[in-house]
């Protein structure tokens, strides 16, 4: 939030500088993300007074003699044509910077130092500046919009700086404000804290005005949705004149952004942020049927905002209509049919207070943001709604432009808007903060905060303001002691119970790290999505309905729909990685995460989710295929010392012949295989893409296992090649696995051959097979060795119908 200085001091009687005003801001829990001088790259300008001014033949420039407080006039040369002898106008010096401008005088392209020159043939020491090139606007200085030279007051002090004259010695601080602090985003909610920083008394702003005793008879307003409504304020103002605002208010609105429309619209703007509650004015002779009814709108019912865009709307949105039609979008933005035009006489002003998360939904879902709207979505009490009411009348009658009628109407919930009374006790406050603060210093800051707190012993009273909706109960009052007493007056201790405990990873994290560093030696990247997925990427996947994918949680507040459900795979995610990578240029990488995915137990929820640990292998390009993906499942795998099969698949998003799932110890904990072509083309994808996902929570029970060791054998190993016929349906797996079961001397199985014809048969095939025996304690005789080699075909017979190739 911007808040210039030269408005705090409206309230405030500031009397430190702006740097340590930041770090008193800063201490008290209001961090300044950046803090500047209005005129920040402006220098050596000064008040000039042009004594002489005669044309230069044939151009359009003048050279002028120039007083600028020095002993004798400087020459300069100058081709506005406002410039006359006797003004006074801004001069930049010998060594002055100043904003450069583009040929059309207008557009800023950074700045530049001014160096004595000359200019057809004629010798100029410096420049005569136009309000652009002081960063000035016509909202900031009065003239600054013309394009000539900036003329200054008569008055002005010739020679003297002119930034204090132009007020280019402000300073803005963008103040980030927490979440649980509406009440501060505002000017004069920022002057509040500043009072108490400094202990100063606070101003408030002026809120008296007088009614003219005109009435707009039968004027009603109703509330149908209290709940999204809890206070409406409508006030009727006739005799409008529109027209300019002036110069201070105008000046106010730039420095935070806003440029000025009109003296009733700026009014509105003015309060919003100087109190923080956003306010709307309708011309009146739009109004039909002399009412004004909040409601929530009708399903597709209609509305044209001011910034002519046509929404429909539904029964989740809250409009403000007259006695026919709506005539604004509650807490976002007025309607086309009321705004305050040229011709307006008579306008509505509304102040009221709108449910934040029914304005924040309804901001979101119907892609229209305003300032009003962001301020509500963080939240605006109803003793901001009354008082700016009360501002927005005052400024009518200040500025003149208007006479305040005696229609004031007012619908509220009954929620009062005076101090409600909250007990502490000192102990548990201070217990809190782990220090003892002094009762006094309590009282202080208390006071300083307008608690108006009494202290009886160990009781503690206070006064808490209705614009302090955060103040629930003791902790938040040691919150607000603490930030003013100081966080450096407390001392960092052990807790009574507290243990020095020696740090470090747990089994599961060591684990992780582990797998990542394998993946990571394999030229694999690790990559992090949120959690959240589209009901869009379900149907990617080609996921049936009755898939267990599809029950997933939907969020109730959504950012959007593209992240509206907790994911229940990881795959959407690691797909889309791969189309982007591939769309950037990418046409090659490795890719993995490690996340959570969200199975509910029930829906809708009654209990929380199984939260399954995940981890998602993504590989694509020339090189890639089946196969060395497999090589990154197997090294999860021996990263656990453990050992995972393979049975052939089906899966709706994978290659119908290259999908295999996953067992560990029988059981299905994962898949792998190739992105079917159709998603390839979906994701514009240029190279084949694989994927595999496997659940890691299913493999908690080896984390942190320890292989075993044994020596190496003196004996030397034995190897025979096995040529074997079996059905086609007959996996390699399967063979290796009932190899491996006959003989525990097995050390290792390799296929180094795959043949299907004639020589084998129909619906045969045949596999070799380099198959390793290691000795233990003896040296292998070649009879023993055979002896294996009959109990393998044997097994491989009795399991797999598998018979030695002849």
């Amino acid at each position: 939030m911007l808040v210039p200085l030269s408005w705090l001091k409206e309230y405030v009687d500031i009397d430190v500088e702006a740097k340590e005003l930041e770090e008193k801001l800063f201490s008290c829990g209001f961090e300044v993300e950046e803090s500047y001088e209005v005129g920040k790259d402006i220098s050596g300008v000064v008040v000039g007074l042009v004594e002489e001014c005669e044309p230069i033949p044939e151009t359009h420039l003048h050279v002028c003699k120039v007083n600028v407080g020095g002993a004798e006039p400087l020459q300069i040369c100058c081709g506005a044509d406002n410039v006359h002898a006797g003004g006074k106008y801004p001069v930049a010096l010998e060594g002055a910077q100043v904003y450069a401008t583009a040929k059309d005088h207008v557009t800023i392209e950074g700045t530049m130092k001014i160096k004595k020159g000359k200019l057809r043939g004629y010798e100029s020491c410096g420049m005569l500046c136009s309000g652009t090139e002081l960063g000035l606007t016509e909202d900031l200085y009065p003239g600054a919009g013309y394009n000539g030279l900036l003329v200054l007051p008569e008055d002005a002090e010739i020679g003297a700086d002119v930034k204090p004259l132009l007020q280019l010695d402000d300073w803005i601080f963008d103040i980030a404000i927490t979440a649980n602090r509406p009440d501060c985003e505002s000017i004069f909610g920022i002057a509040r804290e500043v009072a108490a920083i400094l202990n100063k008394p606070v101003k408030t702003p002026a809120l008296d005005y007088t009614e003219s005793g005109v009435t707009k008879d039968g004027f009603t307003v109703t509330v149908d949705a209290p709940d999204l409504c809890p206070r409406y304020i409508a006030h009727y103002v006739t005799d409008v004149k529109i027209g300019e605002s002036p110069a201070w208010m105008k000046r106010r609105l730039a420095l935070v952004g806003i440029g000025s429309i009109s003296n009733v619209v700026d009014i509105t703007n003015y309060i919003l942020k100087e109190l923080g509650q956003p306010m709307h004015a309708f011309d009146s002779s739009y109004i039909e049927g002399n009412a004004i009814h909040v409601r929530r709108a009708h399903d597709k019912e209609k509305i044209v905002t001011l910034d002519e865009k046509e929404f429909e709307l539904n029964e989740n949105n809250l409009v403000i209509c007259d006695g026919v039609k709506p005539v604004a979008l509650a807490g976002i933005m007025g309607g086309l049919n009321s705004e305050i035009r040229d011709t307006t006489e008579a306008v509505i002003f509304e102040s009221a207070k709108f449910a934040r998360d029914n304005i924040r939904k309804s901001s979101r879902a119907l892609g229209q943001s305003s300032d009003s709207s962001q301020r509500y979505a963080k939240g605006v009490d109803e003793y901001a709604t009354v008082m700016a009411s009360k501002r927005a009348l005052h400024l009518i009658e200040e500025l003149g432009c208007g006479k305040v009628s005696s229609t004031h109407v007012e619908a509220n919930t009954g929620n009062s808007i005076e101090p409600t009374e909250m007990k502490a006790s000192i102990k548990k406050v201070n217990g809190v903060l782990g220090i003892e603060v002094p009762t006094a210093d309590i009282e202080r800051i208390l006071t300083s905060l307008n608690f108006q707190p009494v202290i009886d012993g160990d009781e503690l009273t206070i006064q808490v303001p209705a614009y302090r909706e955060d103040m629930e109960s003791y902790p938040d009052i040691a919150e607000e002691v603490i930030r003013m007493y100081g966080y450096d007056h407390v001392t960092p201790t052990f807790l009574k119970a507290a243990a020095v405990t020696s740090g470090g990873m747990n089994t599961k994290q060591k684990t992780e790290l582990k797998i990542k560093r394998a993946l990571c030696a394999q030229g694999a990247f690790e990559g992090v999505h949120y959690s959240f997925f589209s009901p869009s990427d379900l149907n990617l996947l080609g996921l049936p309905e009755d898939a267990p994918e599809r029950h997933a949680i939907r969020l109730i507040n959504p950012i959007n729909e593209d992240l509206s459900l907790m994911r229940t795979t990881l795959a959407p995610q690691m797909i889309h990685a791969i189309g982007r990578n591939q769309k950037n240029g990418c046409l090659e990488g490795r890719v993995y995460e490690i996340g959570n995915k969200f199975i509910p137990k029930d829906l809708p929820l009654t209990e929380y989710p199984d939260e399954r640990e995940t981890i998602c292998i993504g590989i694509w390009g020339k090189e890639e295929n089946f196969f060395t993906l497999k090589g990154l499942v197997d090294t999860v795998a021996e990263t656990l010392f453990i050992d995972f099969e393979y049975v052939e698949d089906k899966k709706t998003f994978l290659h119908p012949y290259r999908t295999a799932k996953i067992l560990y110890n029988g059981e299905e904990i994962g898949y792998l295989g190739q992105l079917t072509y159709e998603i390839q083309k979906e994701e514009d994808m240029r190279e084949s893409a694989y994927i595999a996902e496997i659940d890691l929570k299913a493999l908690r029970p080896v984390y942190g296992k320890v292989p075993t060791f044994a020596p190496i054998s003196k004996f030397a190993k034995e190897t025979r090649d096995l040529a074997l016929v079996m059905n086609k349906s007959v996996t390699c797996g399967e063979v290796e696995k009932a190899i491996a079961e006959a003989s525990s001397f097995v050390e290792s199985v390799e296929l180094f051959d795959v043949y299907e014809g004639l020589q084998v048969g129909p619906e045969k095939k045949s596999m070799a097979f380099t198959v390793t025996f290691a000795p233990k304690e003896e040296e292998f005789t070649t009879e023993a060795v055979d002896g294996y080699v009959k109990k393998i075909l044997k097994n491989l017979n009795n399991k797999l119908g598998v018979e030695l190739r002849s």
